[in-house]
């Protein structure tokens, strides 16, 4: 049976940890409005290191270039049933990840929740079903970005990428922060 896709908050302190390691990557704080920054699930083991990928919001307000930007090895859009796009994978910005930094987001959708957090929630659901439904394609061009990265190999999307070998050594330190 297939691993089924999730989406994941990640610890504040283990993304600050990381941005000291390399400051391209994303952020998830409430200063800026991001901590509602959802990462895909662990979708891909790399040499023994699990990976989330980020999605970035195609709010109207945020990313209206969504439409004109190409797909490419480190960009995915993310498209509901009628082809609109929701979202977009940001595959250069795949960060290691163990279970102890991240919390599984609770998608159900309660009779409680405010009209806001149902809205979230609706469109998160639709992301996921859309990255379950392309999870091979996802996995597959993760771990291609990886061995392009890691190779040393001339890559011409390199300087976009986060620098994967240096974030994974700090993933595996041992943390006193949570």
């Amino acid at each position: 049976m297939k691993k089924r896709l999730k989406l994941y908050h990640v610890n504040l302190k283990y993304i600050r940890k990381l941005h000291r390691i390399d400051d391209h990557v994303p952020s998830i704080s409430p200063q800026i409005g991001k901590q509602n920054r959802p990462f895909l699930g662990v979708i891909i083991i790399i040499s023994g290191t699990k990976y989330c990928i980020p999605l970035s919001s195609n709010s109207a307000t945020k990313n209206k270039n969504f439409d004109s930007m190409r797909e490419n090895i480190t960009f995915r859009k993310v498209r509901d049933r009628n082809g609109t796009i929701l979202a977009a994978l940001n595959l250069n910005n795949m960060i290691p990840i163990q279970d102890k930094y991240i919390s599984e987001i609770d998608l159900k959708i309660r009779s409680s929740d405010p009209i806001s957090v149902k809205q979230w929630k609706k469109l998160c659901i639709k992301e996921l079903d859309w990255c379950q439904s392309n999870s091979a394609e996802i996995e597959r061009l993760a771990n291609e970005l990886y061995h392009k990265y890691c190779s040393g190999e001339p890559f011409q999307k390199r300087k976009i990428c986060l620098n994967f070998p240096a974030l994974e050594k700090e993933c595996n330190k041992p943390q006193n922060f949570l």
